[in-house]
């Protein structure tokens, strides 16, 4: 294995492990050992505290912090009356000119009852993460900026590229619709229907998020395409890491959520999220290069995608649904593609409906 995919696993392994402890941390079981565990997994590296950050950031608005013991993991997120004037009672902090960094080892039991984390954490981008939520939820210190609000549109057969006013670039497939909502706090973005491809530009201080059907997806800075379909919303991400969820699940029920990196992919829909699997580039951007790539592909799914470009629906018949297709097809004639498909496997087009075409096996 090359370094630099050393590298790039030995990332993706600390980003699962501060995922494990963001759920170890909002146990109601949270135990001191659990507490001096994870103070010295921050304590090994910067890269543990970095892998925290991110994930602490990208989950947050998915509900996974809302349980965090805020005030006893981060004792400075609780805003005072004054700067620098500690909360009473409260042991001072000393100056960090002369504090010096804090080794691995645990806190003693009788330590355990006025616990702090180390002051490279109290002082660090994790805090400020919490710290910056919480003022943000009670609306304590300052008003929210007005939503700037656009839509954007293509037509049948019409692509676009999109610059949003944070730096970052929206590719929009053919007969989509995007709104964006961007105010000083947050950027939200609504995928109405069709498909789009987000460069994103990185602001940790502000999340980007994306509503696609029962989907939410939710960044900090990353590329990923998102294909809205009737009865779905896959997401396939090129580069970096994206939180996925449910926007609702059955009563009694958390909504489900997962994290995905590079060179994966999942299926959102009403009965909750797909196995994660693995896809490609090629096979997620295929339609920037005017193109739909199909490797093992059921036909019902391979129609959905084409479905996007043809002005009259195709639709499979029952007994060829789940037949795959396989290749490379062109999207300049997307009608002489639904041809060509129906060639491929054998089948024929029924246009007696002036409003679908219907492929079916061929009569002997």
């Amino acid at each position: 294995m090359i370094p630099q995919e050393v590298q790039k696993v030995l990332a993706e392994d600390r980003l699962d492990q501060a995922c494990t402890w963001i759920a170890r941390l909002r146990s109601d079981a949270l135990s001191d050992a659990d507490r001096r565990a994870f103070t010295a997994w921050m304590s090994e590296s910067a890269a543990n505290r970095q892998a925290f950050d991110e994930m602490a950031e990208l989950w947050g608005d998915l509900g996974v912090l809302s349980r965090f013991p805020l005030d006893e993991l981060y004792p400075e997120s609780v805003p005072t009356r004054k700067r620098g004037v500690s909360p009473d009672n409260a042991p001072s902090r000393p100056s960090p000119r002369h504090s010096s960094r804090p080794t691995p080892s645990a806190p003693s039991d009788s330590e355990t009852s006025r616990w702090y984390l180390p002051q490279w954490l109290l002082g660090g981008s994790a805090v400020a993460a919490c710290f910056g939520i919480a003022l943000w939820v009670g609306n304590q210190w300052f008003e929210q900026a007005p939503l700037q609000q656009q839509m954007y549109t293509t037509a049948i057969g019409e692509t676009r590229t999109v610059s949003l006013p944070d730096g970052s670039v929206v590719q929009l497939n053919t007969n989509s619709e995007l709104i964006i909502n961007f105010s000083r706090e947050q950027r939200r973005t609504q995928l109405l229907r069709g498909e789009a491809y987000f460069d994103v530009a990185r602001q940790t201080s502000r999340p980007f998020t994306v509503a696609a059907g029962t989907a939410n997806i939710r960044v900090l800075g990353t590329q990923f395409n998102i294909e809205r379909n009737p009865d779905n919303t896959r997401i396939s991400v090129t580069e970096g890491v994206v939180a996925v969820s449910e926007t609702h699940s059955a009563s009694g029920l958390q909504p489900e959520a997962v994290k995905l990196t590079r060179n994966q992919k999942v299926s959102v829909s009403g009965s909750g999220l797909s196995d994660v699997a693995r896809t490609s580039p090629e096979e997620a951007l295929d339609w920037t290069r005017g193109q739909l790539v199909f490797d093992e592909t059921p036909l019902n799914e391979a129609l959905e995608e084409l479905n996007r470009y043809l002005k009259v629906p195709a639709a499979a018949a029952s007994d060829v649904r789940e037949q795959t297709l396989s290749g490379t097809f062109e999207l300049t004639d997307p009608e002489n593609t639904l041809s060509a498909i129906a060639a491929a496997l054998g089948l024929t087009q029924d246009n007696s409906d002036p409003n679908l075409t219907l492929l079916s096996p061929a009569s002997n």
